[in-house]
């Protein structure tokens, strides 16, 4: 996949199923963030919130990944994340088994939390 210039390039480039996987994903995070915006980083999705990543996802061959960037948040609901954890700051699943709704909201409002705890990043303009 060449470097997406936008999540609708990156979207548009992965096959199905994974692609209605993420896009499931996609309005997920957006629900459970409206404030957020859509970035491309590390040549993926993410969104970011008071100059701060949220989240970010991808999709590979076999599965998809979701990136809470954030080992504490993760760590703070591995029983439920279990199924999917695939590594230290990594979640994985598939159109078949996705991440459930509810889990994902979770996450997001997690994320959200700490960053808000952390402050706005000094580059980002005030609302």
């Amino acid at each position: 996949m060449d470097r997406p210039v936008s999540v609708q390039a990156y979207l548009s480039a992965v096959p199905e199923p994974a692609r209605t996987a993420l896009e499931t994903l996609r309005a997920q995070i957006r629900a459970a963030a409206p404030e957020a915006t859509e970035t491309i980083s590390y040549q993926m999705p993410g969104f970011r919130q008071d100059g701060r990543m949220l989240v970010t996802y991808a999709a590979f061959r076999d599965h998809c990944s979701l990136f809470p960037m954030s080992v504490r948040v993760i760590d703070a609901h591995a029983e439920e994340l279990a199924p999917y954890r695939a590594g230290k700051g990594t979640l994985r699943f598939t159109a078949e088994r996705p991440i459930p709704a509810a889990l994902v909201e979770r996450l997001v409002r997690a994320r959200i939390e700490e960053n808000a705890a952390r402050g706005r990043r000094s580059s980002e303009p005030p609302r």
